[in-house]
């Protein structure tokens, strides 16, 4: 494969996932009240019927373990997460949704959805 056709289309990439994550702060914080790292780490929890290990949830939202932190503490104070320590490994940190995040989460989706399908609008999908 060409250089150029290569460096073009990561460079294509990296403007879609800017101009996504722009979209979705405006739209997350206007309507919910939600930083789009909040709502990946809400959507994440949601598609688990049970706790996740911080590590766990690192692995899935492509955030550092300091930025991941951060953000758990600020979904922590706002109630729509909580934290604790795992009974069998103290240095584990374990991660679930409360009741109000799983609302939060529920009427922050259709948004997120939303933005995506405008963004996304004419894209092919790969098939595997």
């Amino acid at each position: 494969m060409d250089e150029e056709f290569v460096v073009g289309i990561w460079h294509d990439v990296l403007a879609k996932h800017a101009r996504t994550m722009c979209m979705l702060e405006r739209a997350l914080g206007d309507k919910h009240g939600l930083g789009a790292s909040e709502f990946e780490v809400l959507d994440r929890l949601a598609g688990h019927e049970h706790k996740l290990r911080l590590q766990e949830l690192c692995d899935e939202v492509h955030l550092s373990q300091s930025a991941l932190s951060r953000v758990v503490a600020r979904l922590e104070k706002a109630g729509l997460v909580l934290r604790g320590a795992c009974d069998i490994d103290r240095r584990g940190v374990f991660v679930c949704l409360t009741d109000e995040g799983r609302t939060r989460h529920a009427a922050a989706l259709p948004t997120h959805r939303a933005v995506l399908a405008e963004v996304f609008a004419g894209t092919a999908v790969p098939v595997a």
